[in-house]
């Protein structure tokens, strides 16, 4: 796959000694009980032959609660889910839903065409279109002489 998520807060298992250090450093403050709340939506990436598509799982929310920015090939999804405490008619038993703050950044290849990258929401899945950009050439055969 092409594009390589920037963000490893998901991970559970470090598959390094430098991604364990900054899972400390990154995570500890804001799952450890700190004052801030985040929580991190779920993400399917898809490829096909003209783009990639990186779908956000995050219910909830309308299109203005999103900021989606790119900034030297990297892709970055950010936004707030606030919990809404006005249910006078109903006690809440169980809240399993996460609310705070999000950010998930995204490394993307170079074949991609920023200036035709478009987001769209619905049903609470937040689509990114990255198209790919069929002049730059990402993969070649080097002949050896």
């Amino acid at each position: 796959m092409s594009i390589v998520r920037y963000s490893t807060a998901n991970d559970y298992t470090p598959t390094s000694f430098s991604n364990l250090i900054d899972r400390f450093f990154n995570d500890s403050l804001t799952r450890g009980g700190g004052s801030s709340y985040s929580f991190v939506p779920k993400v399917d990436i898809v490829e096909t032959d003209k783009a990639y598509e990186v779908h956000v799982a995050v219910p909830g929310l309308s299109k203005e609660d999103f900021k989606i920015d790119l900034n030297d090939n990297f892709l970055t999804i950010s936004g707030e889910r606030k919990f809404s405490k006005e249910r006078k008619e109903a006690t809440l038993h169980v809240v399993e839903s996460q609310y705070g703050n999000f950010n998930r950044s995204f490394s993307l290849p170079e074949n991609i065409d920023a200036t035709k990258i478009e987001a769209k929401y619905n049903n609470g899945i937040l689509e990114i279109t990255v198209p790919k950009d069929e002049k730059k050439i990402v993969k070649t055969t080097i002949k050896v002489n």
